[in-house]
């Protein structure tokens, strides 16, 4: 028998194949994954999709192609399922800027504010959380509370920022953000613009505040692949991680996708590191062997559990 680094691409795509239908697995990705994770995937969504598919899924197996906290959301939704990650090394820069410990400190300083997180956030923050929201349901969320309840956002500062400018809102701010939408440069972006004059520019709400006055749409991930699907311009400059691509491209096949520029010309910023080391071999590796397994603490993930079903109400 090969080893997973013996084998082809086609043969680790036939082996996973096998092993998901002998162990009744789910694999599920996100956007921002690699091409050929997103081939191989059951499911493909955002943040809140994801969350609503793990939610009611059948699978004993659920194998979480993503980042660390959406294996996190996955287990504390399906405690009897079992949930693995290719690599437990995929985290995420946004979920890394809210430490629980200092944001438990936030929000007690604050008591009589509703708390709101970002559900890029690790258990131990959502389990001092009242609700949960993602870029897609954020504002419909936020907008359900009486205008004048006093909330705080966390931890994204950028998205916070948004929803406060869209809805009249004055959430106070944890200052988190995401490494990959708090580096696209707006002064590239333009002169991308120039050269594609009849491009639609499409922003995640990550990103900051001028780039989002510049954007023909600002959305989640999944609101800017409809947008797109349901626009009629021939092109598109993307503002988000650039895994997004793939699926844009495989659902308006006539329409050209072009990836925004970071401020650095010299690295791929528009690429979230974490988000790539999903690979092929480690899915294999992961439903071979049933590990990197998450488990979430049994008392935080009864405290995160009922933030989370709000949101899945409230959405």
């Amino acid at each position: 028998m090969k080893t997973s680094a013996e084998m082809t691409d086609a043969e680790l795509r036939q082996e996973i194949a096998r092993l998901k239908k002998e162990k009744n697995a789910l694999i599920m990705a996100h956007y921002y994954t690699r091409d050929e994770i997103q081939e191989i995937a059951d499911f493909i969504g955002d943040s809140l999709a994801l969350a609503r598919q793990a939610a009611k899924t059948n699978a004993d197996i659920i194998v979480m192609c993503g980042v660390h906290f959406m294996g996190e959301t996955a287990k504390i939704l399906c405690p009897d399922k079992k949930v693995l990650v290719p690599d437990e090394a995929a985290g995420c820069s946004l979920a890394d800027s809210c430490d629980a410990a200092e944001f438990e400190k936030f929000v007690k300083a604050r008591p009589d504010h509703t708390v709101i997180s970002y559900v890029n956030t690790s258990a131990a923050v959502k389990a001092v959380t009242d609700i949960v929201v993602t870029s897609g349901n954020a504002r419909k969320i936020i907008e359900s509370l009486p205008k004048e309840e006093k909330i705080i956002f966390g931890p994204d500062k950028n998205l916070g920022g948004y929803i406060n400018a869209v809805t009249g809102r004055n959430m106070v701010l944890w200052p988190g953000a995401c490494h990959v939408h708090d580096r696209f440069s707006i002064d590239r972006i333009m002169e991308l613009k120039k050269e594609h004059p009849e491009a639609k520019i499409l922003v995640h709400p990550e990103c900051r505040r001028p780039l989002q006055l510049i954007a023909d749409k600002v959305g989640s991930t999944a609101a800017l692949l409809d947008f797109a699907q349901n626009d009629d311009a021939p092109e598109y400059i993307v503002v988000t991680e650039s895994g997004i691509l793939f699926e844009m491209r495989r659902k308006c096949p006539t329409k050209k996708f072009i990836p925004a520029p970071a401020e650095d010309a010299e690295c791929q910023c528009n690429e979230c590191d974490y988000m790539k080391l999903n690979t092929l071999r480690k899915v294999y590796e992961a439903l071979k062997n049933e590990t990197p397994e998450i488990n979430v603490d049994k008392e935080i993930a009864e405290k995160a559990l009922r933030p989370i079903e709000r949101m899945l109400e409230l959405s």
